[in-house]
């Protein structure tokens, strides 16, 4: 296979870890509130080690094979905090009401049914539709950021896809459990959350269509330093503080630690 189909690939995988979420709240009656945190810890782990150690310094690499050493570093400090700017942005814009990534009541599927109140299923699924929406946006460019990255580097390319699949899980809950509640359909709860992950793969081929006749060192360089300024806002602002409200003790920092520490050997023997 070439580059493009195993990046568009990891890309397609990790914006359908969304159902995967969907699947555990309408299949599994159980899910451990620690599995979660310590899986998004996990993934900020992965994320920002990458971010720093190697995402960021092929960025600075290509830019200073194409401006030289003084410039280079300069445009790849400005496209990482371009990356910052332009995900802040985008977290801004959606209405803090239906943003998935800001603390909702999200206790699970069983205090939801108990608090929700009989004329409260059109407010349930607008939430549900929101949500969706909303990570539906943040995705967008998500998608792009693993496309890059996997059809730079496909080696690269497949943990950073892990990641970004292992923190699509709970957002593919939050978009399931009020539409499910709202309807009682299993078909109609998967489908919010599935359609919600494919902005990933739309975000990636747009992305590319745009700018593939312009890629070259520059390109590629102003797109790694975004993509590490993306993935560590994300790791910063979602992953973490949402691993630490589902966990107990120092459940992110042990998932965190673990992220870093399996990055860092994959980087070693890959």
């Amino acid at each position: 296979m070439n580059n493009f189909s195993i990046a568009f690939l990891l890309t397609l995988f990790a914006g359908l870890a969304t159902g995967i979420g969907s699947v555990l709240v309408l299949f599994i009656k159980d899910v451990k509130k620690s599995f979660l945190s310590i899986s998004l810890g996990f993934s900020a782990g992965v994320m920002i080690y990458v971010s720093f150690i190697e995402i960021f310094f092929k960025a600075q690499e290509s830019l200073v094979s194409y401006l030289g050493v003084r410039n280079g570093k300069i445009v790849t400090v400005v496209s990482f905090f371009l990356g910052v700017l332009m995900i802040g942005l985008i977290d801004k814009l959606v209405p803090d009401i239906e943003n998935p990534h800001h603390a909702h009541n999200q206790n699970g599927a069983n205090n939801l049914e108990q608090e929700r109140g009989v004329d409260e299923d059109a407010q349930l699924l607008r939430m549900g539709a929101f949500s969706a929406l909303a990570i539906a946006i943040h995705n967008f460019p998500e998608g792009l950021a693993t496309f890059a990255s996997a059809l730079k580097d496909p080696s690269l390319g497949i943990p950073i896809a892990i990641a970004i699949a292992i923190h699509n899980i709970p957002e593919g809950i939050s978009v399931s459990v009020p539409v499910y509640y709202a309807t009682k359909d299993k078909k109609k709860a998967f489908f919010y959350s599935f359609l919600s992950g494919l902005s990933e793969p739309i975000g990636a081929f747009i992305g590319y269509f745009l700018l593939r006749s312009f890629f070259n060192d520059l390109v590629f360089g102003i797109l790694f330093g975004m993509v590490a300024g993306i993935m560590v806002f994300i790791s910063i602002d979602e992953l973490l503080p949402t691993s630490r409200n589902y966990g107990q003790g120092h459940q992110e920092i042990y998932g965190f630690v673990a992220g870093m520490a399996v990055m860092a050997v994959s980087l070693l023997l890959f």
